[in-house]
């Protein structure tokens, strides 16, 4: 059957030889290799396992461990490591925390144990609204898994909030990796920047990249091989600093984006369940 998830467990829904019911069964993600941390909220033992769905004219990435692929993205950042030399190692450390906020990963050139150079990483996917869960058991019936019928429901993507919350998050904390003299790089897909270039203010930015700008954008590419499975493809580079990020923004308009960022968080929260009410 044709179904909205391209990738599920970090296996193409488009590849005949997978056995579906192992792979659902392990609930593993093939690039932390250990079990995938998307649960379900109602069932926390219950791994979701959905990386990549069809939306639109193409294959969307709602999962940012969908990136870590052959950790090419690390590779793609090494040329802005200036101080990095012959003979240094190079580190992937994950969730580290810096005024601002925290980073998702840093990439280090070190020897001898000592930190010589170091790059941010942020990456960045597509938030969903509403379900993805009913087309991931709907596809497992297909193939033969017995799973429960799942509740109706359908998904959408939330591109506004999605490109709004990096944006103002990048703002905040760019400005710690210009006063060291370092770079910090986001990560996306390239139909998110594709978003990003047509609702913001994104005529100033360079491309191609220039060296000396502190923030960097890497947008890769998603294709198909003929066996039906996956590949990333770094597909655009471009870079700004954080008078550009802000300028992304528009300054007026910072204020307005926040508070609508915290207005859904809170939202959300209650939505969930996460609030008291007071009896007043």
């Amino acid at each position: 059957m044709a179904t909205k998830v391209s990738e599920l467990f970090c296996f193409s829904t488009d590849n005949p030889t997978v056995d579906w019911k192992t792979v659902v069964g392990a609930q593993q993600c093939v690039f932390l290799n250990r079990k995938c941390w998307k649960t379900r909220k109602s069932e926390p033992q219950i791994s979701i396992g959905t990386c990549t769905v069809k939306y639109g004219q193409g294959d969307v990435i709602i999962c940012p461990t969908r990136l870590l692929e052959g950790r090419k993205i690390f590779l793609d950042c090494i040329h802005l490591l200036t101080l990095h030399e012959p003979g240094n190692d190079l580190h992937v450390i994950p969730e580290v925390g810096i005024p601002g906020g925290n980073i998702d990963f840093f990439l280090a050139s070190t020897r001898e144990g000592k930190v010589r150079d170091f790059v941010g990483i942020e990456l960045q996917t597509l938030d969903t609204t509403g379900t993805v869960w009913p087309e991931r058991q709907l596809f497992l019936q297909s193939v033969g898994v017995n799973v429960p019928d799942p509740a109706k429901g359908t998904f959408g993507m939330n591109w506004k909030m999605t490109a709004k919350t990096i944006l103002v998050q990048l703002h905040h904390k760019i400005q710690t990796f210009e006063h060291l003299n370092k770079h910090m790089v986001l990560v996306v897909q390239d139909h998110l920047l594709s978003y990003m270039q047509k609702e913001f203010s994104f005529g100033h930015i360079a491309e191609p990249p220039r060296l000396g700008d502190s923030m960097h954008f890497h947008a890769y590419g998603f294709t198909q091989a003929a066996d039906g499975n996956y590949a990333l493809r770094l597909a655009k580079r471009m870079s700004t600093d954080g008078a550009g990020i802000a300028a992304c923004l528009g300054l007026q308009a910072e204020a307005a984006i926040e508070l609508e960022m915290i207005v859904n968080l809170l939202e959300k929260k209650m939505l969930e369940g996460k609030a008291v009410q007071l009896s007043i």
